[in-house]
This record gives C-alpha cells, sequence and structure tokens, in this order.
C-alpha cells in the first residue's frame, strides 16, 4: 500500500484508520486498539499522520514522530466540514485525511510533556474556580431563602460571612452548621487556587519567555485578572473567581 495520508479518529478503545494514497483515494481502512496502535502506524512507511486535537493525541504525535513519520494535529472544528454523510468513527477518520490535504488548513503544534503539565495546571484551577463559583452561588442562594441578601463577589460575601455568620438570628443552629460546612469548603478551595496561583507565578519566573513578557508593560495580567478577562469576553454573569 502506498499511503501519503493517514487520517486516525482516537476513541477509547477502538481507533479508526484511513490511509490516502497521493491521488486521494483511500486505500487502507482499519479499525485498531489504542494499544496497538503505535506499533501498528511504526510499521508502515514513512507517511503524513493526520489526528484530531484530543486527549491522548501528543502522546502519541511524540510515538508517530520518533518512528520518522509526519504528524499533524487538527482542530476539531476545523475536520468538520469534511464529515461526508451519516457521522461515524470510520467517516471521520476519512474526513481527517481529507481535511490535512487541503492547502489552507491550519494545524496545531504538538505538545511537549512540559507544556501538557501546564496546560493541566491552568484545567485543574479552572475545574476548582468553577467548583469555588458554584458553591459561592449556592450559599448566596440559601442565604438568599432565609432573607439574608448578600452583595454580588466573592469579597462581600466573605465579609458577611465574618461579620454576621456567628450570631445571625435568621439562621437555625442546622442551618448555621451546614453553612460553616460550606464555608470550610470554600476556605479550602481558596487555599488550593492559591497554591496554583504561586505554582504559575514561580513558574514564570523560570521561563525565560514568559520573563520577556514580564518585562513589556500592560501585557501581562495576574492569573486572577486573566481569568476575570476571559469571562467577561463570554459574557459570563456569574460571580468572579
Amino acid at each position: 500500500m502506498n499511503i501519503a495520508v493517514l487520517g486516525i479518529d482516537l476513541g477509547k478503545t477502538l481507533c479508526s484508520l484511513v490511509g490516502l494514497d497521493r491521488e486521494g483515494a483511500a486505500v487502507l481502512r482499519r479499525r485498531k486498539r489504542r494499544a496497538s496502535l503505535a506499533a501498528f502506524v511504526e510499521k508502515q512507511q514513512r507517511c503524513i499522520v493526520d489526528m484530531e486535537v484530543c486527549y491522548g493525541a501528543d502522546h502519541l504525535a511524540r510515538q508517530f514522530v520518533m518512528g520518522g513519520h509526519e504528524v499533524r494535529l487538527m482542530p476539531p472544528e476545523y475536520v468538520k466540514p469534511y464529515v461526508k454523510s451519516h457521522k461515524n468513527d470510520d467517516r471521520d477518520a476519512e474526513a481527517i485525511a481529507e481535511a490535512a490535504t487541503r492547502p489552507t488548513m491550519r494545524f496545531v503544534p504538538i505538545k511537549s510533556k512540559e507544556q501538557l503539565d501546564v496546560q493541566t495546571l491552568h484545567r485543574a484551577r479552572e475545574r476548582q474556580v468553577g467548583t469555588r463559583t458554584a458553591l459561592i452561588n449556592q450559599l448566596r442562594g440559601l442565604l438568599f431563602d432565609r432573607g439574608i441578601v448578600i452583595a454580588k463577589g466573592r469579597p462581600k460575601l466573605n465579609l458577611w460571612l465574618r461579620e454576621n455568620l456567628a450570631d445571625n438570628t435568621l439562621l437555625t443552629a442546622r442551618m448555621r452548621q451546614l453553612v460553616d460546612d460550606m464555608v470550610d469548603e470554600l476556605r479550602s478551595l481558596d487555599h488550593r487556587i492559591k497554591q496554583l496561583d504561586q505554582e504559575f507565578e514561580a513558574l514564570t519566573k523560570s521561563d525565560q519567555r514568559a520573563r520577556l513578557l514580564r518585562s513589556v508593560p500592560g501585557i501581562v495580567l495576574s492569573t486572577q485578572q486573566s481569568a476575570t478577562c476571559r469571562r467577561s469576553r463570554r459574557g459570563a454573569t456569574s460571580l468572579p473567581g
């Protein structure tokens, strides 16, 4: 088989592969288990291997590059227009291979292990900030049910909790215990998010490119400011993280 482009649709267990020759005709259609995928691709002649950006794609891409293949990753939204008829894994793999041959296609660089570490840190912080925001909104709603109105914003809530929770007559003893539990959880989330912020700060000080960006006035924001700006651009109405 003279495979020029190999499109791979990564699945949790089974992965679909479609190989195209230099004329764009499909000369290979296979399904391989993810565990045996790297060994199968390694046995093929050197070609262009294309995949969508997803979990596991960067790890496999580095393996394929070590085997002598050229690997290109694409955002899933760029592949979608090339899916023919009813969507399934085989058609997705064919669409990936076809999309990769388009001269205007944009590709995503393969991430190193260090870059994936930083990406995971961002995702972990984003998840914890989301959990904290949901907890704050729930706490404000529960207090509102008891006739206690607290202005939006984490500082306003923290101020009310410090000054009014202990001796508030609108809360039953059981409700006060539940609020105390939620406050403990909130403080734990604050602590974990602060630890991640400190880790980000240490990373920016040790990375040469980050230090260069920090030297440009008005460009670099703190982690919390950046997250707030992202939510503002999305039009979010929840409490700030």
